[in-house]
């Protein structure tokens, strides 16, 4: 029988992603769209900006600008938000809800750690939500991760749909990784392994995944769609800021550290730390 002990303990790890905040020209929409498909809830509201999450915890911040240049999908920055929920069942329920409400989703794949479905807000931001596998099945025998991008067995997970339905994004949910567009992988290495000190935890042709404690990935980064994309446009709709919880807060200067001596600018402010990818997106280090 599986119990919680056999999946990955997410607030333990050295660094998790906090909120992630986008910059959206319809900030009702989209952030109707959040609340009624993923089922998030609205924390703080205002007329340029909203804060989204669940029990009190914010995952999701949306910041609103009309005159915002529209997402260019060939541009550095969100691949996709992944939304882990905290058990199988919770990912059953949220596709019966979807598939009830007709919420056209773009794929759905087995990646031998995970279970995942992907979809698009209402302005093009990639969304995919997942549930893990435990984590004595992620490595192969060599111990090393593996993933895959195979087939789901739809049928078989919808076995996990009997009995409560679904009732909104469970507590215990959270942003399990972003998943980036990159200009070049090697640099996105350096950037996110060397300067932030993620692991490469697998990696795929045009794509690495960026692991800390021993979880398959927190973030990622791939050239699919962004191969040689310089500097993302600052009034371009899209992804602005990832924030990233550190567990320890000795790390932080430590983080800085090498960002210093890698030629990244870095800021300390009140909450922590704040860089720049060499594409422009924000990273928002705290503790």
């Amino acid at each position: 029988m599986t119990t919680a002990n056999d999946f990955f303990d997410m607030p333990s790890a050295p660094m998790r992603i906090g909120t992630v905040r986008l910059q959206v020209r319809d900030l009702e929409t989209v952030s109707g769209f959040y609340q009624q498909v993923l089922g998030l809830v609205p924390l703080e509201t205002g007329n340029t900006r909203a804060v989204l999450g669940t029990a009190g915890v914010p995952l999701l911040e949306l910041s609103g600008d009309p005159d915002l240049t529209p997402l260019d999908p060939r541009q550095a920055g969100l691949f996709h938000t992944a939304f882990l929920m905290p058990t199988r069942s919770d990912l059953a329920h949220w596709v019966t809800h979807v598939a009830a409400a007709r919420v056209p989703l773009q794929g759905a794949s087995d990646h031998i750690v995970s279970e995942a479905f992907y979809l698009a807000d209402p302005e093009g931001n990639g969304i995919e939500v997942y549930a893990d596998r435990p984590v004595a099945r992620w490595h192969d025998k060599n111990g090393k991760i593996k993933m895959s991008t195979d087939p789901l067995d739809l049928q078989d997970l919808l076995q996990d749909a009997k009995g409560t339905r679904w009732s909104g994004f469970p507590e215990g949910g959270c942003i399990g990784h972003v998943h980036l567009q990159v200009g070049d992988t090697s640099d996105a290495d350096h950037f996110y392994r060397d300067v932030l000190g993620f692991d490469i935890a697998a990696r795929y042709p045009g794509a690495s995944f960026y692991g800390s404690g021993g979880y398959h990935h927190q973030l990622a980064g791939n050239i699919w769609n962004s191969r040689r994309a310089g500097k993302r446009p600052t009034r371009m709709a899209g992804l602005d800021t990832v924030e990233i919880i550190v567990r320890e807060a000795s790390d932080l200067a430590s983080i800085a550290a090498r960002a210093e001596s890698a030629g990244f600018e870095s800021a300390t402010h009140a909450d922590g730390l704040t860089l720049h990818d060499p594409w422009g997106t924000a990273i928002t280090l705290k503790s």
